[in-house]
């Protein structure tokens, strides 16, 4: 009698189970990752990575377990891989090696890492299993699963003929593609046996050319509301350069705008027209804060309105950040990015491009042919820009990716040097949308600036208070949270204020608020951190920002007479009672200090930002401080890649003392009761995204202590107390509140 073996079992509600077997699943994900790799003629690599991925469960002591298991461990594909019994990542790896020698490496990474993770090549930094003990140590598992009657046309894979994509120094992109096919196939293949209603939701059956249609239809309509003005008048002009030039070969553009010069909509004019001109399969927003996601998505979401829900809003922060803490619904939640248009953060991006878990990794191959926006590109780490831009550059001469770079402040992408001549960053070469971008600059130039007369002279929140309640409407950026938290105090009723202690669910509704006074000439005051700097559409006659870097000082003033309806805007630059966080903060004031002293030229030029850029990179130095392409490069021909340990090193932002909490703020509590269920569904967490707040990992640890919070769900963590959510200020990790914050 022939053996039936099987990959997945699953249970129905009348106590019969269903099989996928194993033969079935093998050619399926094969299939699917080829397929998915054609678009970077990678085709045969992944097709035998999915082919060989689960030869280990040809082993007994996996068929035995399936076999046996009860309906909670039924999905054995990802539950249990600690057990010896369920152990078969490792069997295709060591079967790629033996049949292909040392280019089996390539698809050993993938195999060995299809449910953990890509490991490193030898032991380092990071946890987890690496290849060279994988390849050395498992052959008896390959042995158990080559015992049994594993159909020839599996085993017998031919050697790929396709060549590597790139350099050897590009290899661990190309490598990390081929596995974004294997996780996204393997995990779709099972999503369609284990959730079949689930996976009949994916995917979006309407075109680039009727996104491009509706877009055109809702900017004639827009066009025709805006009142006649030498602001609009302008943007109108910006808007047509970006359609002009989106007929051009694809590759790396800049599109310098200055604040309110209507960058999101001549941006996604460009990625629309380009899209359908180069047949781009989708369009990719990568935006650095969490607050002007939230705008953006809104703005778009009423542009393709009679399309239905085409926008995929995309978050960093609903994710478990530990692979431990990582579920079989919690992978199989997972976003991959299959949509025509994406807003996500500029943290999730790059960070999954250095990634080693299947989490992050899986959404990887559907960048490949796109177009990618990237926003406010002066928000970019210094210390990660070399980094960043290898990646950039790889990405377009490869993956058929086209980059816009989008900012108000403009860093350029030349190759930098220190005064000593070492080189700091290669070059990034790219062409500009916008004609004399300069004459733009001093055309929309809309505010006075007003700076300290003595930069070491503080203020207290006091004389700061004070100042701002001359003012019927202000808006006052300050540095931390904690300087909005201080400042808001000294305020009177009826203060606005704004951080990312808020949930994104709840600053998007206090926004709301904020222009709709603004908009019907009430007294507005509005305290904020820098969140409220790009890219969110506020108007004020008067803007305080805390001294800091040059970028954030212009960027706050485009909050300041925004639609040019007074003849200048104030913009106030004062020195607050603390100094900012150590680090890039401090460098970014102290090099403002050295520019505005006794500076008497245009503080708003692209020229002053170049002086400005120039000082503050050549203060950074290292712009790869962690050397993560080092780990990913040393060896790379050789194919001794140190995935994971670059993975870790390459943080945009140094979250490894931050933890993300979710609040229970609104009606959300009947979404976190669902989550407590532990099944975290795919549309579940993109709800719930919104009702996240990151904490410090000290300010967590004391409300976990204190019952203010807990874990309702592997790896997600939610607020248990009320009281500690405040209607004004957001979550309230510290106990000792004023009268004023008790609610």
């Amino acid at each position: 009698m022939t053996t039936e073996y099987v990959a997945h079992v699953k249970q129905q509600t009348d106590g019969r189970w269903d099989t996928h077997l194993l033969e079935e699943h093998l050619y399926a994900v094969a299939d699917l990752a080829g397929k998915f790799a054609q678009s970077f003629d990678s085709k045969d690599w992944a097709y035998l990575a999915g082919l060989w991925h689960d030869l280990g469960k040809y082993r007994p002591a996996f068929q035995a377990y399936i076999r046996k298991s009860s309906g909670y461990e039924s999905d054995a594909h990802i539950t249990g891989e600690k057990s010896s019994n369920t152990s078969h990542a490792s069997t295709g790896a060591v079967y790629a090696m033996e049949k292909f020698g040392d280019i089996g490496k390539i698809l050993a990474y993938t195999i060995a890492g299809h449910h953990a993770g890509l490991p490193d090549f030898e032991f380092d930094e990071a946890k987890g299993r690496v290849l060279k003990e994988i390849i050395n140590k498992d052959k008896t598992l390959l042995h158990e699963a080559l015992e049994k009657n594993i159909p020839e046309t599996i085993l017998s894979g031919i050697t790929p003929n396709s060549l590597a994509v790139g350099t050897p120094e590009e290899l661990h992109l190309w490598i990390r593609m081929i596995f974004s096919c294997l996780v996204d196939a393997d995990f779709l293949d099972t999503e369609r046996f284990m959730s079949p209603e689930k996976a009949d939701n994916r995917g979006q059956d309407m075109s680039m050319k009727e996104m491009l249609s509706c877009f055109n239809e809702y900017m004639e309509r827009f066009q025709k509301k805006q009142r006649e003005g030498p602001v609009n008048s302008i943007r109108a002009r910006i808007l047509e350069m970006c359609r002009v030039t989106a007929g051009e070969e694809p590759g790396i553009y800049t599109m310098t705008v200055p604040t309110g010069g209507g960058k999101t909509l001549s941006s996604l004019a460009f990625a629309l027209e380009h899209a359908v001109k180069h047949h781009k399969r989708r369009i990719i927003y990568a935006i650095p804060y969490t607050s002007i996601i939230e705008q953006t998505a809104e703005v778009f979401r009423e542009v393709f309105k009679s399309l239905g829900e085409v926008l995929l809003e995309h978050h960093s922060n609903t994710e478990p950040d530990e692979y431990e803490k990582e579920t079989s619904w919690s992978r199989l939640a997972v976003e991959n990015w299959d949509a025509h248009l994406i807003v996500t953060t500029t943290v999730q991006l790059f960070e999954s491009l250095y990634a080693a878990r299947t989490s992050r990794c899986r959404k990887l191959h559907n960048l490949v042919n796109s177009v990618i926006v990237l926003d406010e590109t002066q928000l970019l780490p210094p210390e990660q820009l070399y980094p960043i831009r290898h990646i950039i550059r790889v990405l377009k001469e490869h993956y058929g990716v086209t980059f816009i770079m989008s900012t108000a402040t403009p860093t350029g992408f030349g190759a930098q040097t220190s005064p000593f001549g070492k080189k700091l960053l290669e070059e990034v070469e790219s062409q500009e949308i916008i004609d004399a971008p300069d004459d733009y600059y001093r055309q929309l130039e809309r505010v006075n600036f007003k700076l300290p007369d003595d930069f070491n002279r503080k203020q207290s929140w006091d004389d700061v208070s004070s100042e701002l309640q001359k003012c019927a409407s202000v808006l006052a950026v300050v540095n931390t949270r904690k300087d909005a938290k201080e400042l808001w105090e000294k305020m009177p009723e009826g203060t606005f204020h704004l951080s990312a202690l808020m949930c994104a669910q709840h600053r998007s509704e206090v926004i709301g608020k904020i222009k709709y006074q603004l908009e019907h000439g009430q007294s507005t005051r509005v305290i904020s951190t820098q969140l409220v700097e790009a890219g969110v559409d506020l108007d004020f006659p008067v803007v305080y920002r805390a001294l800091a870097g040059l970028d954030s000082i212009v960027q706050a003033a485009g909050r300041c007479n925004r639609e040019g309806r007074l003849d200048k805007g104030k913009v106030v630059v004062f020195v607050p009672p603390h100094e900012p966080p150590q680090g890039l903060l401090t460098q970014a004031r102290n090099t403002s200090v050295s520019l505005l002293y006794g500076f008497q030229g245009d503080i708003q030029s692209p020229e002053t930002f170049k002086r400005y850029f120039d000082k503050f990179y050549a203060g950074v130095g290292n712009h790869d401080k962690n050397d993560v392409l080092k780990k990913l490069q040393h060896t790379a021909d050789e194919l001794k890649i140190q995935f994971r340990t670059a993975a870790q090193r390459f943080k945009m932002i140094d979250d490894k003392d931050t933890v993300s909490v979710l609040v229970r703020y609104g009606d959300n509590d009947s979404l976190l009761s669902i989550l407590a269920k532990g099944e975290p569904d795919r549309w579940l967490l993109r709800k719930l995204q919104r009702y996240t707040v990151t904490l410090y990992k000290y300010q967590f640890e004391k409300m976990l202590y204190r019952g203010e919070i807990e874990e309702i769900c592997k790896g997600f963590y939610a607020q248990s107390a009320s009281g500690v959510y405040h209607d004004t200020l957001g979550l309230l990790p510290e106990p000792e509140l004023t009268a004023k914050n008790v609610i």
